[in-house]
């Protein structure tokens, strides 16, 4: 496994040893909530330095099969040389469509020479693949739209996944504990936003649902992360002092899954301008909870209809208020709802978003 080592933990090039495998963790500038320089130009150079750190490290090893995920979209160069020194096949697990999802955002137009020259990247990464798992079928459907030279036997569904233990629901009095202890009220129904607070996650929406929600007295919202947008939420958070909810900027893993534990119901926003489907990982940790999920996302991914076709959450547009408020009543006012749609959702996580059925998505095509 090759991993970047972002120059913020200030790690050089190494391997690492970790439950019998070999990780190869290369040194590089900071590609992950970082701002937009710093980030495209690490980006750009992640190629050569995996070139250099696979060669100097592996090059006695052979692979039979190469495995690589999305984003970023520029290990072209990488992935050929590999293919072609081992003879392996190679298979994309498309987890974000670039360069498409940039403009969506206004970071820049299609016009660019930034666009063309991703594009160009993009469109090399589908070509040395020989198979691409997408989150979706509305992910399916977009690549093969607006990449038709791709035959559509290469492109199928392989969702992300997770190790599924079976855990103890929380006891009351854990629950209560972890509560107190970050000053949360035990006695609301608890809204939680766990992940990323970024551009993408349109994130003026949510504050817009914070402050309805101070209306309420039966639901109280969560947010933890850290992105290039907390500072803006911070700092409304500082201006408002809202009653019925906290913003965490980061916490302890176990603290973190404690908390998600003690929470009622999932959130999900995504910025209403993509034109990309979208499917944010951090769905499976409310599933794996057994949390009802509510979402307000753009109209193109179908996280929304399948979370409602399914019956473990409630969609709309980012953007819809009223009806977003309607679906937090639905929830806040009946517990029992809450329970059967989180275990709604839970056994779909079993029969859907497992290792075990990515791994077997991805190597029936090798066995």
């Amino acid at each position: 496994m090759v991993v970047p080592a972002e120059r913020r933990f200030h790690e050089s090039t190494s391997i690492k040893e970790s439950c019998g495998a070999q990780i190869l963790r290369v040194k590089t500038l900071n590609i992950q909530k970082s701002n937009v320089v710093e980030k495209g130009i690490g980006t750009l150079l992640l190629e050569m330095q995996y070139q250099c750190a696979i060669k100097r490290y592996w090059k006695d090893i052979r692979f039979d099969l190469i495995l690589y995920s999305t984003p970023p979209i520029t290990f072209n160069r990488v992935i050929s040389s590999q293919k072609k020194r081992c003879k392996a096949k190679s298979y994309l697990l498309l987890k974000d469509i670039f360069p498409q999802n940039a403009v969506d955002l206004g970071m820049f137009s299609k016009r660019s020479l930034i666009y063309r020259l991703f594009r160009k990247k993009e469109k090399v990464l589908y070509q040395i693949s020989d198979f691409i798992g997408c989150m979706s079928l509305a992910n399916v459907d977009y690549v093969l739209t607006h990449n038709p030279e791709i035959k559509a036997d290469r492109v199928e569904i392989c969702p992300n996944s997770i190790k599924l233990l079976e855990k103890p629901l929380m006891a009351s009095t854990a629950r209560k504990n972890i509560l107190q202890k970050l000053h949360i009220p035990i006695n609301k129904t608890l809204f939680i936003y766990g992940g990323n607070l970024g551009r993408p996650q349109g994130l003026i929406f949510l504050l817009d649902v914070i402050a309805a929600n101070e209306e309420r007295n039966d639901s109280y919202f969560i947010i933890v992360g850290s992105g290039t947008e907390y500072g803006k939420i911070k700092s409304w958070f500082e201006a408002n002092h809202p009653d019925n909810s906290m913003l965490l900027s980061s916490l302890p893993k176990k603290e973190y899954d404690d908390l998600v534990k003690a929470c009622d119901i999932g959130l999900i926003f995504l910025d209403r301008r993509f034109t990309i489907p979208n499917y944010p990982s951090r769905l499976l940790s409310y599933l794996e909870n057994r949390m009802p999920v509510l979402l307000a996302t753009d109209m193109n991914t179908d996280i929304g209809r399948i979370a409602e076709r399914n019956g473990y959450g409630f969609w709309t547009e980012n953007g819809n208020l009223d009806t977003f408020m309607e679906m937090v009543d639905s929830l806040s006012a009946d517990r029992e709802k809450i329970k059967v749609m989180g275990e709604k959702g839970y056994e779909y996580l079993k029969s859907n978003y497992t290792v075990e059925r990515g791994y077997r998505i991805i190597m029936k095509h090798f066995e």
